[in-house]
Protein backbone atom coordinates (compact mmCIF):
# COMPACT_ATOMS: atom_id res chain seq x y z
CA UNK A 1 0.00 0.00 0.00
CA UNK A 2 3.23 2.47 0.71
CA UNK A 3 4.25 1.68 -2.27
CA UNK A 4 1.77 3.11 -4.47
CA UNK A 5 1.57 6.06 -2.50
CA UNK A 6 5.38 6.82 -2.40
CA UNK A 7 5.84 6.30 -6.38
CA UNK A 8 2.69 9.10 -6.28
CA UNK A 9 4.02 11.42 -3.86
CA UNK A 10 7.69 11.19 -6.48
CA UNK A 11 5.88 11.70 -8.78
CA UNK A 12 4.75 15.33 -7.97
CA UNK A 13 7.59 16.12 -6.45
CA UNK A 14 9.07 15.15 -10.10
CA UNK A 15 6.53 17.12 -11.67
CA UNK A 16 7.17 20.11 -9.20
CA UNK A 17 10.78 20.31 -9.65
CA UNK A 18 10.09 20.09 -13.49
CA UNK A 19 8.20 22.96 -13.64
CA UNK A 20 10.34 24.70 -11.30
CA UNK A 21 13.15 24.06 -13.55
CA UNK A 22 11.04 25.09 -16.80
CA UNK A 23 10.40 28.81 -14.94
CA UNK A 24 14.01 29.04 -14.56
CA UNK A 25 15.48 28.15 -17.43
CA UNK A 26 16.39 31.58 -19.25
CA UNK A 27 13.47 32.65 -22.15
CA UNK A 28 14.44 32.18 -26.07
CA UNK A 29 15.26 35.73 -26.33
CA UNK A 30 14.80 39.25 -25.31
CA UNK A 31 11.74 40.26 -23.99
CA UNK A 32 10.29 43.67 -25.57
CA UNK A 33 7.56 45.17 -23.30
CA UNK A 34 5.30 47.71 -25.61
CA UNK A 35 3.99 50.87 -23.84
CA UNK A 36 1.74 52.93 -25.63
CA UNK A 37 2.76 56.65 -23.65
CA UNK A 38 5.92 58.55 -23.37
CA UNK A 39 8.71 57.79 -21.10
CA UNK A 40 7.57 59.17 -17.31
CA UNK A 41 4.41 58.61 -17.21
CA UNK A 42 2.46 56.10 -15.02
CA UNK A 43 1.75 53.46 -17.49
CA UNK A 44 5.49 53.55 -18.06
CA UNK A 45 6.77 53.52 -14.45
CA UNK A 46 4.73 50.13 -14.38
CA UNK A 47 6.52 49.10 -17.18
CA UNK A 48 10.07 49.84 -16.16
CA UNK A 49 9.38 48.74 -12.51
CA UNK A 50 8.52 45.46 -13.23
CA UNK A 51 10.99 45.39 -16.08
CA UNK A 52 13.93 45.69 -13.92
CA UNK A 53 13.49 42.77 -12.22
CA UNK A 54 12.12 40.32 -14.92
CA UNK A 55 14.56 40.32 -16.83
CA UNK A 56 17.02 39.01 -14.28
CA UNK A 57 14.86 36.94 -13.06
CA UNK A 58 13.87 35.63 -17.35
CA UNK A 59 17.63 35.62 -17.86
CA UNK A 60 17.21 37.69 -20.71
CA UNK A 61 17.67 41.79 -21.48
CA UNK A 62 14.03 43.40 -20.70
CA UNK A 63 13.34 46.27 -23.23
CA UNK A 64 10.73 48.97 -22.91
CA UNK A 65 9.38 50.14 -26.38
CA UNK A 66 7.29 53.52 -26.21
CA UNK A 67 5.13 53.81 -29.11
CA UNK A 68 3.21 56.54 -28.45
CA UNK A 69 -0.46 57.66 -30.17
CA UNK A 70 -3.86 57.78 -30.19
CA UNK A 71 -3.78 57.26 -26.37
CA UNK A 72 -2.38 54.08 -26.33
CA UNK A 73 -4.23 52.57 -29.50
CA UNK A 74 -1.19 52.95 -31.55
CA UNK A 75 0.45 50.13 -29.04
CA UNK A 76 -2.64 48.06 -28.70
CA UNK A 77 -2.71 47.50 -32.77
CA UNK A 78 1.24 47.10 -33.31
CA UNK A 79 1.31 44.48 -30.24
CA UNK A 80 -1.45 42.17 -31.25
CA UNK A 81 0.18 41.80 -35.00
CA UNK A 82 3.31 40.55 -33.52
CA UNK A 83 4.43 37.12 -34.57
CA UNK A 84 3.75 33.87 -32.11
CA UNK A 85 7.69 33.73 -32.05
CA UNK A 86 7.98 37.13 -30.79
CA UNK A 87 8.64 37.48 -26.54
CA UNK A 88 6.43 40.58 -26.44
CA UNK A 89 4.29 41.91 -24.06
CA UNK A 90 1.93 44.62 -23.27
CA UNK A 91 1.36 46.89 -20.65
CA UNK A 92 -2.12 48.94 -20.74
CA UNK A 93 -4.63 50.31 -18.70
CA UNK A 94 -8.47 50.50 -18.81
CA UNK A 95 -8.47 53.45 -21.38
CA UNK A 96 -7.14 50.94 -23.95
CA UNK A 97 -8.99 47.73 -22.84
CA UNK A 98 -12.28 49.03 -21.83
CA UNK A 99 -12.87 52.56 -22.69
CA UNK A 100 -11.53 53.10 -26.12
CA UNK A 101 -13.33 50.08 -27.76
CA UNK A 102 -16.35 51.43 -26.47
CA UNK A 103 -16.21 54.73 -28.15
CA UNK A 104 -14.07 54.51 -31.48
CA UNK A 105 -16.34 52.67 -34.44
CA UNK A 106 -12.74 51.34 -36.15
CA UNK A 107 -10.38 50.75 -33.03
CA UNK A 108 -8.10 48.71 -35.21
CA UNK A 109 -7.79 45.84 -32.55
CA UNK A 110 -10.17 43.49 -30.35
CA UNK A 111 -9.11 43.29 -26.56
CA UNK A 112 -11.12 40.17 -25.89
CA UNK A 113 -9.79 38.45 -29.37
CA UNK A 114 -6.04 40.14 -30.13
CA UNK A 115 -5.01 39.51 -26.32
CA UNK A 116 -4.71 37.53 -23.50
CA UNK A 117 -4.28 38.74 -19.75
CA UNK A 118 -1.04 37.40 -18.16
CA UNK A 119 -0.98 39.74 -14.57
CA UNK A 120 -2.98 42.33 -13.39
CA UNK A 121 -0.17 44.56 -11.25
CA UNK A 122 -1.31 47.92 -9.85
CA UNK A 123 -4.59 49.90 -8.74
CA UNK A 124 -4.79 53.57 -8.57
CA UNK A 125 -7.15 55.86 -7.36
CA UNK A 126 -9.65 58.66 -8.52
CA UNK A 127 -9.49 61.76 -6.35
CA UNK A 128 -12.24 64.70 -6.46
CA UNK A 129 -10.95 67.96 -5.35
CA UNK A 130 -11.84 71.88 -4.88
CA UNK A 131 -10.09 74.96 -5.09
CA UNK A 132 -9.82 76.59 -1.86
CA UNK A 133 -12.03 79.36 -3.05
CA UNK A 134 -15.07 77.03 -2.96
CA UNK A 135 -16.46 77.46 0.40
CA UNK A 136 -16.95 73.68 1.03
CA UNK A 137 -14.97 70.88 3.44
CA UNK A 138 -16.90 67.92 2.73
CA UNK A 139 -18.33 66.04 0.00
CA UNK A 140 -22.41 66.79 1.48
CA UNK A 141 -21.68 70.20 1.33
CA UNK A 142 -20.04 70.40 -2.22
CA UNK A 143 -23.13 68.68 -3.52
CA UNK A 144 -25.16 71.13 -2.14
CA UNK A 145 -23.47 73.91 -3.16
CA UNK A 146 -23.51 72.06 -7.06
CA UNK A 147 -27.46 72.17 -6.98
CA UNK A 148 -27.69 75.40 -5.68
CA UNK A 149 -25.06 77.12 -8.31
CA UNK A 150 -25.47 74.71 -11.54
CA UNK A 151 -23.83 77.65 -13.69
CA UNK A 152 -20.80 77.03 -11.66
CA UNK A 153 -20.83 73.31 -11.06
CA UNK A 154 -18.24 72.57 -13.74
CA UNK A 155 -15.92 69.39 -12.96
CA UNK A 156 -12.15 69.63 -14.67
CA UNK A 157 -10.86 66.52 -16.07
CA UNK A 158 -7.34 66.37 -17.49
CA UNK A 159 -8.90 65.04 -20.74
CA UNK A 160 -12.18 64.10 -22.39
CA UNK A 161 -12.69 60.13 -22.59
CA UNK A 162 -10.81 59.48 -19.92
CA UNK A 163 -11.37 57.48 -16.85
CA UNK A 164 -11.56 60.68 -14.51
CA UNK A 165 -14.00 62.12 -17.07
CA UNK A 166 -16.42 58.90 -17.09
CA UNK A 167 -15.47 59.01 -13.00
CA UNK A 168 -16.38 62.37 -13.10
CA UNK A 169 -20.16 61.55 -14.85
CA UNK A 170 -20.51 58.52 -12.19
CA UNK A 171 -20.20 61.19 -9.28
CA UNK A 172 -23.28 63.60 -10.67
CA UNK A 173 -25.19 60.48 -11.25
CA UNK A 174 -24.74 58.60 -8.02
CA UNK A 175 -25.11 62.30 -6.80
CA UNK A 176 -27.94 63.46 -9.06
CA UNK A 177 -26.13 66.53 -9.77
CA UNK A 178 -26.12 67.89 -13.36
CA UNK A 179 -22.73 68.31 -14.00
CA UNK A 180 -20.58 69.96 -17.14
CA UNK A 181 -17.02 68.19 -17.66
CA UNK A 182 -14.31 70.09 -18.47
CA UNK A 183 -11.62 68.63 -20.76
CA UNK A 184 -8.20 69.64 -20.56
CA UNK A 185 -5.33 68.95 -22.22
CA UNK A 186 -3.46 66.97 -19.64
CA UNK A 187 -3.28 67.61 -15.56
CA UNK A 188 -0.80 70.37 -15.36
CA UNK A 189 -3.05 73.17 -16.96
CA UNK A 190 -5.89 71.52 -15.36
CA UNK A 191 -3.97 71.86 -11.85
CA UNK A 192 -3.15 75.64 -12.64
CA UNK A 193 -6.77 76.46 -13.20
CA UNK A 194 -7.84 74.27 -10.32
CA UNK A 195 -5.20 76.24 -8.17
CA UNK A 196 -6.10 79.28 -9.60
CA UNK A 197 -10.23 79.14 -8.77
CA UNK A 198 -10.92 79.07 -12.32
CA UNK A 199 -12.42 75.67 -12.22
CA UNK A 200 -14.25 74.88 -9.20
CA UNK A 201 -13.31 71.11 -9.19
CA UNK A 202 -11.57 68.25 -10.40
CA UNK A 203 -11.14 64.89 -10.90
CA UNK A 204 -8.12 63.48 -11.28
CA UNK A 205 -5.81 60.29 -10.38
CA UNK A 206 -4.22 60.46 -6.46
CA UNK A 207 -0.76 60.76 -7.41
CA UNK A 208 -1.24 63.86 -9.68
CA UNK A 209 -3.57 65.56 -6.78
CA UNK A 210 -1.18 64.99 -3.87
CA UNK A 211 1.78 66.97 -3.77
CA UNK A 212 -1.25 70.27 -4.34
CA UNK A 213 -3.16 69.00 -1.59
CA UNK A 214 0.02 68.82 0.60
CA UNK A 215 0.87 72.18 0.12
CA UNK A 216 -2.72 73.28 1.06
CA UNK A 217 -3.10 74.88 -2.53
CA UNK A 218 -6.31 72.55 -3.08
CA UNK A 219 -8.88 70.23 -0.60
CA UNK A 220 -9.54 66.19 -1.49
CA UNK A 221 -12.50 66.00 -0.55
CA UNK A 222 -13.00 62.19 -1.52
CA UNK A 223 -11.08 59.44 -2.85
CA UNK A 224 -12.77 56.53 -4.79
CA UNK A 225 -11.52 53.43 -3.38
CA UNK A 226 -13.11 50.76 -0.78
CA UNK A 227 -11.10 52.46 1.88
CA UNK A 228 -9.11 54.96 2.83
CA UNK A 229 -5.97 55.71 0.88
CA UNK A 230 -2.24 54.94 3.17
CA UNK A 231 -1.32 57.90 1.02
CA UNK A 232 -3.86 59.91 2.45
CA UNK A 233 -5.09 58.48 5.49
CA UNK A 234 -7.11 61.83 6.50
CA UNK A 235 -9.31 61.57 3.15
CA UNK A 236 -12.69 59.67 3.57
CA UNK A 237 -14.15 57.34 0.77
CA UNK A 238 -17.03 58.41 -1.28
CA UNK A 239 -18.82 55.64 0.94
CA UNK A 240 -17.71 56.70 4.41
CA UNK A 241 -19.12 60.49 2.96
CA UNK A 242 -22.45 59.75 2.18
CA UNK A 243 -21.64 58.33 -1.62
CA UNK A 244 -22.30 54.49 -2.62
CA UNK A 245 -19.23 55.05 -4.98
CA UNK A 246 -16.01 52.97 -5.85
CA UNK A 247 -13.57 53.03 -8.53
CA UNK A 248 -9.90 52.39 -9.38
CA UNK A 249 -8.02 52.54 -11.96
CA UNK A 250 -5.00 49.79 -12.86
CA UNK A 251 -2.21 48.67 -15.28
CA UNK A 252 -1.75 44.89 -16.61
CA UNK A 253 0.54 43.14 -18.71
CA UNK A 254 -1.35 41.72 -21.80
CA UNK A 255 -0.02 38.93 -24.30
CA UNK A 256 -0.19 39.10 -27.93
CA UNK A 257 -3.57 36.15 -28.43
CA UNK A 258 -0.41 34.55 -31.30
CA UNK A 259 1.82 33.98 -27.76
CA UNK A 260 2.01 29.85 -26.87
CA UNK A 261 0.07 29.34 -23.79
CA UNK A 262 2.93 27.91 -22.21
CA UNK A 263 4.55 30.90 -22.47
CA UNK A 264 1.76 32.89 -20.94
CA UNK A 265 2.00 31.05 -18.34
CA UNK A 266 5.87 31.07 -17.75
CA UNK A 267 5.64 35.40 -18.36
CA UNK A 268 2.88 35.17 -15.46
CA UNK A 269 4.20 33.01 -12.73
CA UNK A 270 7.58 35.45 -13.09
CA UNK A 271 5.89 38.36 -13.09
CA UNK A 272 3.92 37.15 -10.15
CA UNK A 273 7.35 36.52 -8.68
CA UNK A 274 8.53 39.91 -9.26
CA UNK A 275 5.74 41.69 -7.61
CA UNK A 276 5.54 39.51 -4.42
CA UNK A 277 9.54 41.14 -4.39
CA UNK A 278 9.51 43.94 -1.41
CA UNK A 279 11.51 46.03 -3.34
CA UNK A 280 9.09 46.20 -5.77
CA UNK A 281 6.57 46.62 -4.01
CA UNK A 282 8.16 49.64 -2.25
CA UNK A 283 8.46 51.09 -5.75
CA UNK A 284 4.93 50.72 -6.32
CA UNK A 285 3.90 52.65 -3.02
CA UNK A 286 6.19 55.51 -4.05
CA UNK A 287 4.73 56.19 -6.84
CA UNK A 288 1.62 56.38 -5.04
CA UNK A 289 0.57 52.91 -6.95
CA UNK A 290 -1.08 49.72 -5.08
CA UNK A 291 0.70 46.86 -6.18
CA UNK A 292 -1.19 43.92 -7.15
CA UNK A 293 -0.37 39.88 -6.79
CA UNK A 294 -2.24 38.36 -9.72
CA UNK A 295 -2.85 34.98 -12.17
CA UNK A 296 -3.94 35.06 -15.43
CA UNK A 297 -7.33 33.62 -14.26
CA UNK A 298 -7.62 36.16 -11.83
CA UNK A 299 -6.67 38.85 -14.24
CA UNK A 300 -9.27 38.27 -16.77
CA UNK A 301 -12.04 38.36 -14.07
CA UNK A 302 -10.77 41.72 -12.88
CA UNK A 303 -11.37 43.09 -16.64
CA UNK A 304 -14.69 41.37 -16.60
CA UNK A 305 -15.89 43.04 -13.94
CA UNK A 306 -14.76 46.28 -14.66
CA UNK A 307 -16.31 46.13 -18.14
CA UNK A 308 -19.40 45.75 -16.61
CA UNK A 309 -19.10 48.40 -14.46
CA UNK A 310 -17.82 50.89 -16.98
CA UNK A 311 -19.79 49.89 -19.55
CA UNK A 312 -22.91 51.97 -19.06
CA UNK A 313 -21.05 54.89 -17.82
CA UNK A 314 -19.78 55.37 -21.39
CA UNK A 315 -22.09 54.47 -23.42
CA UNK A 316 -25.01 56.47 -21.37
CA UNK A 317 -22.13 59.49 -21.68
CA UNK A 318 -22.90 59.67 -25.52
CA UNK A 319 -19.20 60.08 -25.65
CA UNK A 320 -18.23 60.67 -29.26
CA UNK A 321 -13.79 61.16 -29.71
Amino acid sequence: MLIPTLRRSLGLIAATLLAGAAFAQPLDGPLRIIVGYAPGGATDRVARIVGDKLGPKLGVPVVVDNKTGAGGRLAAQQAKAVPAGQNVLMVANPAVMVVAPLVFKDNGYDPERDFVPVSHVNDYEFALSVSTAVPVRELPHLLAWMRANPDKANVGVPATGSLPHFFGLMVGEKAKVQTQVIGYRGSAPLLTDLIGGQVPIAVDTLDVVIPQYQAGKVRILAMSGSKRSPFAPDVPTFKEAGLDLTALGWNAFFAPASMPRDKVARLAQAIREVMQDPETQRRFKESMMTPVVSTPEQTAAMLKAYRAQWAPVVQKSGYQP
